[in-house]
C-alpha cells in the first residue's frame, strides 16, 4: 500500500477539492495524510455561531478533525501559518500570513512530513489556485519546491475541469434542476484549467456521501444551506463527483484514472 498526502490551504479545501480521493484512498487500505497551511483565521462567520470565548481557528481545526475521520485520514497536521485574506485585503501583509511565508523555509516544513511519511504521492493546486486565492496560489509554490526537497515520486496539481462544470450545470439547467441564488453556469469560465491540460479524472461518485459529510463537517464555513450543500442531488453529484488533476512531469497525452496508477 502506498501513503497519499493532500496539502491544502485551509480547513474545508480538503473536502471541496480532494475529499473523494482521500476517502477512495482510504477505503483501498492506502495510509492518507493531510496537512493544512493555515488555521483558516479569517473566514466568515455568522454572528454568534461561536461559543463564547472560541476563536474561528479553534473551531476550524475542529472541524477539520471531524472531516478527517469521515475521510479515513490517518493523520493531520497544520504547516503553522496564518490566513491570508482574500487579495488586496489587509491581511495579505501580515508577517505571519501563508502569502508572505518565504517558499524555501515553507517547503521545508512540508518536504520534512513527505520525508516523514515517506509519501508516494502529492496533491498541491494548480499554478493559480484553482481560482486565484492567494493561499491556494502559495499551496501549488510550496507543494511543488516540498516534492523536489523530499524526492517525493508523484505529484499532482488538484484543479477544475472548467469545460466539464459549465456543460455539467448547463445540462442541469436545462433539465430543470433548481439552481442556487443566481447561479450561471458562465461564471465558471475562470475556474481551473481547460480540459485539454486535465491528466487525471477520478471518478468518487461512489464515494459521494462520505465526501459530503466531510464538507458538512466544515459548518462554520459550509452550512446545509450554503451553496455547495444547497444544490439538487443531481447537481452535486455533476459538480463534485469527478476530482481533477494535472500530473507534474506526465508525458504527452497521458489519461489517468487514478492517483495510484502505476505504483507497485
Amino acid at each position: 500500500m502506498a501513503t497519499l498526502v493532500t496539502f491544502h490551504a485551509h480547513p474545508d479545501d480538503e473536502s471541496i477539492a480532494t475529499g473523494g480521493v482521500m476517502a477512495k484512498a482510504a477505503e483501498e487500505g492506502h495510509r492518507v495524510v493531510l496537512v493544512v497551511a493555515t488555521k483558516g483565521e479569517h473566514g466568515e462567520v455568522a454572528e454568534g455561531y461561536l461559543d463564547d470565548g472560541e476563536e474561528l481557528w479553534q473551531r476550524r481545526v475542529a472541524e477539520t478533525m471531524a472531516s478527517a475521520a469521515v475521510l479515513g485520514v490517518a493523520r493531520v497536521e497544520f504547516l503553522g501559518y496564518v490566513d491570508s485574506g482574500m487579495i488586496g485585503t489587509p491581511e495579505n501583509e501580515l508577517p505571519a500570513s501563508f502569502w508572505q511565508a518565504d517558499i524555501e523555509e515553507a517547503a521545508a516544513r512540508l518536504a520534512a512530513i513527505l520525508i516523514d511519511e515517506r509519501a508516494d504521492i502529492l496533491t498541491a493546486y494548480d499554478e493559480h489556485g484553482g481560482y486565484g486565492h492567494p493561499d491556494h496560489i502559495q499551496v501549488h509554490r510550496v507543494g511543488l519546491r516540498a516534492a523536489e526537497l523530499a524526492g517525493t515520486p508523484k505529484v499532482y496539481m488538484s484543479t477544475i475541469n472548467r469545460d466539464y462544470l459549465q456543460r455539467s450545470m448547463r445540462t442541469a439547467a436545462q433539465a430543470g434542476a433548481p439552481m442556487p441564488g443566481d447561479l450561471n453556469p458562465e461564471d465558471f469560465g475562470e475556474l481551473g484549467v481547460p480540459e485539454h491540460r486535465i491528466t487525471t479524472t477520478v471518478d468518487v461518485l461512489p464515494w459521494l456521501d462520505r465526501k459530503r459529510a466531510s464538507m458538512a463537517a466544515h459548518a462554520s464555513q459550509i452550512s446545509e444551506a450554503s451553496f455547495f450543500l444547497a444544490m439538487a442531488p443531481e447537481m452535486f453529484a455533476g459538480a463534485f463527483g469527478q476530482e481533477w488533476f494535472i500530473r507534474c512531469g506526465a508525458p504527452p497525452g497521458l489519461v489517468e484514472t487514478d492517483l495510484f496508477d502505476g505504483l507497485a
